[in-house]
């Protein structure tokens, strides 16, 4: 059977990226929406496959699994021969490299992002004025976080080594959509103090694939 994606239809948070993945290794899937307005994830049906009310979620002939990482880590274990590799090489040292880059982007990037989004991207949304000293606080945090994320991509071109990985698409959960829906006012992934982070940020953005979801949007693809 073929593999369901339950979503909100928005290249948006966890789904964006779980697109991407199925994207980048052309797995084929069925997409099913999740009208989050009528409170179509709190339905029996769905909280029995998403306890916590939320999108993503994935029914792979009867394997049920939600959380947008792990559906990334399944996906990518599953049909390794598929486009890009995405995980470790077999090695300890590279399996643990992984680990601490996925630790530093949920704890160090994704965190920030989230706060950032609070005051940026849900009031743009709500019609609401942006904070912008509430705005420039977080960014001055962030910012740190950030300059170490310059002396990293300084050695390495994605964040676990030369290739790129699931790690390096996790940081497109939030953050696209906080700077296009402030039309580029607040792009923390731009600055030319830290031109590795922008080159590697325009590397991500610039994946055809990714190119092609913000252009048409999640599909399903045989």
């Amino acid at each position: 059977m073929v593999l369901k994606l339950f979503t909100h239809g928005r290249v948006a948070g966890g789904t964006g990226f779980v697109a991407l993945v199925l994207a980048e290794k052309r797995i084929p899937f069925t997409q099913i929406l999740v009208n989050i307005g009528r409170q179509e994830n709190k339905t029996p049906e769905h909280l029995e496959r998403q306890p916590f009310a939320q999108v993503p979620a994935m029914d792979d002939d009867g394997f049920v699994l939600y959380e947008s990482r792990a559906i990334c880590r399944y996906l990518a274990e599953k049909y390794p021969e598929h486009g890009p590799r995405l995980l470790p090489g077999p090695s300890l040292q590279e399996r643990m490299l992984f680990e601490q880059a996925a630790s530093v982007e949920f704890a160090d990037f994704h965190l920030y992002a989230v706060r950032l989004a609070g005051e940026s991207l849900s009031k743009v949304m709500r019609g609401q004025p942006i904070d912008k000293t509430a705005v420039d606080s977080i960014l001055g945090d962030f910012g740190s976080k950030l300059d170490a994320y310059e002396k990293i991509l300084s050695k390495n071109r994605y964040m676990t080594g030369e290739e790129v990985s699931l790690v390096d698409f996790f940081h497109l959960g939030i953050m696209p959509g906080i700077i296009s829906l402030t039309n580029n006012h607040i792009n923390p992934m731009a600055s030319p103090s830290r031109p590795n982070v922008a080159r590697w940020w325009t590397e991500l953005t610039s994946r055809p694939a990714w190119v092609k979801l913000q252009r048409d949007g999640i599909q399903s693809q045989a």
